[in-house]
Order: structure tokens, then sequence, then C-alpha cells
């Protein structure tokens, strides 16, 4: 039996920009990706059943008999022995949500018909990743949950540098080949997870619950509070807060960010600062893919939702509930418009589309310097979501 972890069309949607590059389950949130806690639960490999031209990246490993789980779904030990008892023609579903059924071929699934599986009513309150900002509202229940799959029966590297302050020390797991000095570590409000070779640099200040990816930097004097992710290979400094970097991207100097999820390959110039409340403390308000308009988020915080290789230039300021597309190159003086369109060039008066041949040329040249390869795999993905989103920069251009 194969595990197919699928994406649900309208929690997709709803969460684009973020899974216009990937499919759901490969979201990160806590330490880990939806997938891989998965992977850590049933110890088996997924594979993900989503969009046709992400399946190239993504690969699907289908059987005659699969475990088809919600992409969006996190999960805890009630609901994976729940998962595991399931029968063929079985599936569990909460509030009219498919959560997870047993069935056959792919092909006789596709659309996620479930008309033949007999759904059975699911009890107990489960995670599930709707919105862009449910990342980081669920963050810091995550990273203590992937702490406890991570560290299972392991033991912690010291922390062997004399300068360093660390608090509730037995709430740390440092892996190999992490370099820490002059820092101050509080694990006593959650658990801090230090990945393999990440570096914290002189006078960083950690809150957790907080987690720090394989080969992830944080830069001097970098103030990082509780419910934070900084995903692997990423470069952070300055003041972050409840916010969720997936991977590869770079905040390297001073600047505020909060409440926020940045994608893979993303680069926020120095002194970059997002709002993640309003003046008048209502509640803020973000452009939905699934509706085609601004919601109510129902947050009183929320800052910055930005997709997979976008880019900021110094000064940049991001309004409270700002959704940025995939490789857009935002500058100029004031606050962009709330959400910006992937492939768009520019800022509030002087936008235009970003040449798409010019946009891989510097989405190789960033990606070569982390020695990884930008090939056709990634540039046809690419490609489809330029054509995708190419009625939303038409509507922007003409503001």
């Amino acid at each position: 039996m194969n595990i197919l972890l699928f994406d649900d069309p309208e929690f997709r949607t709803s969460l684009l920009p973020l899974t216009y590059t990937r499919p759901v389950a490969a979201l990160r949130l806590g330490i880990l990706t939806i997938a891989e806690k998965w992977e850590y639960e049933l110890k088996s490999k997924v594979s993900f059943l989503s969009q046709d031209y992400l399946q190239s990246k993504f690969p699907l490993d289908p059987s005659e008999d699969n475990l088809y789980i919600n992409g969006a779904l996190c999960p805890d030990n009630h609901l994976k022995l729940s998962i595991e008892a399931l029968s063929f023609g079985q599936g569990l579903e909460k509030d009219g949500i498919v959560l997870a059924f047993r069935g056959g071929p792919v092909e006789s699934v596709k659309q996620m018909d479930t008309t033949k599986i007999k759904l059975l009513s699911y009890p107990q309150p489960v995670c599930l990743i709707k919105y862009g900002w449910d990342l980081f509202l669920n963050n810091g229940d995550q990273i203590s949950a992937d702490y406890k799959r991570v560290i299972n029966g392991r033991e912690s590297q010291p922390i062997t540098d004399p300068y360093t302050v660390a608090y509730k020390p037995e709430n740390i797991f440092v892996e190999d080949g992490v370099s820490i000095k002059a820092a101050i570590i509080n694990a006593e409000t959650g658990p801090v997870y230090l990945g393999k070779n990440a570096e914290i640099q002189e006078g960083t200040i950690i809150q957790g619950p907080f987690a720090l990816g394989e080969n992830a930097q944080l830069r001097l004097g970098g103030k990082m509070r509780l419910n934070t992710t900084i995903g692997p290979n990423c470069k952070v400094g300055g003041e972050v807060g409840n916010v969720v970097f997936q991977d590869n991207s770079n905040k390297a100097h001073e600047g505020f960010l909060g409440n926020s999820v940045i994608g893979s390959w993303c680069n926020l110039g120095a002194d970059t600062n997002n709002s993640n409340l309003k003046n008048n403390y209502s509640n803020v308000s973000c452009w939905n893919y699934q509706s085609d308009s601004f919601i109510d988020s129902g947050l009183q915080f929320c800052g910055t939702i930005m997709g997979d290789h976008s880019k900021c230039s110094i000064n940049t300021m991001l309004n409270t509930g700002t959704v940025v597309g995939v490789s857009a190159n935002i500058f100029g003086a004031g606050f962009p418009y709330k959400f910006v369109p992937s492939f768009l060039w520019g800022g509030i008066g002087s936008s235009q589309e970003y040449n798409f041949e010019k946009a891989c040329e510097t989405m190789a040249l960033v990606m070569n310097r982390k020695s990884v390869m930008f090939d056709e795999v990634e540039k046809q993905i690419l490609k489809t979501v330029f054509e995708l989103s190419s009625p939303y920069r038409k509507q922007a251009l003409t503001r």
C-alpha cells in the first residue's frame, strides 16, 4: 500500500501563491514539511497527488491499493492510528472535509470523487492548513510536535561555547556541526531545535519555540522571537517573530518581520520592515485566490505572505496583510499594494511585467550561489506559474 498526499483543490487555491510551486504537503511549518511529518509518523515514504505541472518535481508513486491523505493535514498520534485502521473503501471526514481514505488506482479518484468511499466522521480536533496565515498560527505547536519526532531516542550535542547562555538547556537540541558564539537561548517558553551545520553568530537572542534548519545561519545580533522557523539554508537577521521561512531565503540585515510566511529563494533587502498590526487594531484583510478578492483573515496580527523567488529592495515597507506572488521584484518609495501579483517588477506607479527569461537568468544565478541547478523542470514549473498569473498582472498594471 502506497501513501499519497493529495491536494484538496479548495485548500490549494487558498494557499496560493505558496502552492504555485509546490504541493500543499511540501509546505514547511514547525521543523518539518507536512510530508516529512507523515513519513516520521507512518515510517514510510510518501508521494504527492498534485497539479500535473508539479508532478515532474514532486513525483507520484501509486499502486492498486493506496492510502490517500489530505496534504493540508498535520498528523498526530490519534489521527495516525485512525488512518492506519482504515479498510479498503473507508475514509475519514470532519466538517465535510475529507481527511483520508483508502482506495484504488489514482485514475479512479483523481477528481477526489469519494462517493464510493464510506466516510466515517472523525471526532477529534485536527490541524488543517487552509490559508497562508495558518502556517504561522500553528507554527509553535508544530515545532513542539516535530521536536518530539526528531529527537526521539537521540542525544543532543553539547553547547560548548562559554559565552552562550542557555535557559532550560534540556529543552534545546543541537545537531552535529552547529556553531554557536555568544548567544542567549531561552527554551523556557518552548523547545529550540538547531539543525545540522547551522550557525548562530555573536549576539543572537533566541526564544523558543524555535527551529533552525540545516545549514541555516542567524546573523550578528539577530532577535528571534517565539514560534519562528528558519528553514534550511536560510540567512536571517534583525527582529523576527512568529515567521515561517521555507528554505534558501535571506533576510540578512536589520528590520522587523512578524506573523509572516516567506517562500523559497526570496531575498528581503536591508531594513525591510513589515506591519503586522493595524493602527486601529481591527482584523487584517488579505488577498485570497479562492474568492479572487480580499477577505477578512479574522486575525489582529497578520504580516506578509510571500511566494518563491520574490525580492524586495532596501528600506521596503510592507503593509499589514500584504500578499506577494512568485518572482515579484518590489522596489520604490512608499508602501506597495497589498496584493503584488507574480512576475511583477516595480512599485506604486512604476510597475511592469517582469520579463520571464530575465527572471529565469536571475533565478539561475541565485540558485547557483547555493550550488543548486536551475534546470528545465524548474523552468517549466515557473513558466506555468507565469502563464497562470498573467490575468492578475494585467489587472495590476491598469491600476
